[in-house]
């Protein structure tokens, strides 16, 4: 039997920008092996897989080589993807039990907004040596969220212009490595990269769990809790955030660029 498949792009009201995750649509639960076997031939930063489960939904994020905790883009795809199929009634929230527990997606302002677990990044200064060599540039603050290392710089200039060592980065002992500084273009609050070559994504497009660390932090540090970040990547995408204590609130658009059927 056919299943339906769609690619969606995340974070972006254009095609070919933010962030493309695939989304599967189940009937019924399928063998891991399989899952990460789509997810490898779908060959994108994750693959997104969702079964109803009752009044809730199973969602399970692959890149195409390991299984992920937490993925906020495809997450935002996947309830795109639910509402535009009309597997889910427009009026209501998208309910997802995920290896991070219960994510809420409700429509709220014309976008699509994400209700995540928190995850601040500690003081890591053991980390600013190892993080200056695979970067290529020394960080003025290094931290460590539950999943990702995190280095801050002085200008989003300096962001803008790392050109990593991937090799160097998959061997640091996180999921992946968030970059960020202030904005400097007068509408958004910060802007970030993300790298995990150690997860099979050398460089994500945007990344919405890498803004659970990214929200405390510039909430923190700007005494602001609804903030606007961009993620400058080649392909660029916009995130707002709100700090809530233990909770963070994404919200972006997605578009759909595709449709299709799978077979095997």
């Amino acid at each position: 039997m056919a299943i339906p498949l769609l690619q969606v792009d995340a974070f972006t009201d254009r095609p070919f920008h933010g962030n493309p995750a695939a989304v599967c649509l189940l009937d019924a639960p399928r063998d891991d092996a399989w899952m990460q076997a789509v997810a490898a031939e779908m060959n994108l930063a994750e693959t997104a897989f969702v079964v109803p489960l009752g009044d809730v939904f199973g969602l399970r994020w692959f890149t195409p080589t390991i299984e992920v905790d937490l993925c906020g883009h495809a997450t935002l795809a996947t309830a795109h993807a639910l509402w535009e199929t009309g597997r889910l009634a427009p009026d209501r929230d998208a309910l997802f039990d995920t290896r991070s527990g219960r994510l809420t997606a409700s429509r709220r302002e014309g976008l699509i907004e994400l209700d995540f677990p928190s995850t601040p990044a500690d003081a890591a200064p053991a980390f600013v040596t190892n993080l200056a060599e695979a970067l290529g540039a020394e960080p003025a603050w290094a931290g460590r969220s539950i999943f990702d290392l995190m280095a801050v710089f002085g200008a989003a200039a300096d962001v803008r212009a790392l050109a990593p060592d991937m090799v160097l980065l998959a061997e640091l002992p996180a999921r992946g490595i968030i970059v960020t500084a202030p904005a400097d273009d007068g509408v958004h609050d910060f802007v970030s990269r993300f790298f995990a070559p150690a997860s099979g994504v050398p460089e994500d497009p945007v990344t919405g769990s890498a803004h659970c660390a990214l929200a405390p932090y510039w909430a923190d540090r700007l005494g602001r809790t609804r903030l606007l970040g961009y993620q400058a990547s080649a392909r660029g995408g916009t995130v707002r955030v709100e700090h809530a204590g233990t909770r963070v609130r994404l919200a972006g658009r997605a578009v759909t660029v595709f449709t299709a059927e799978l077979l095997a």
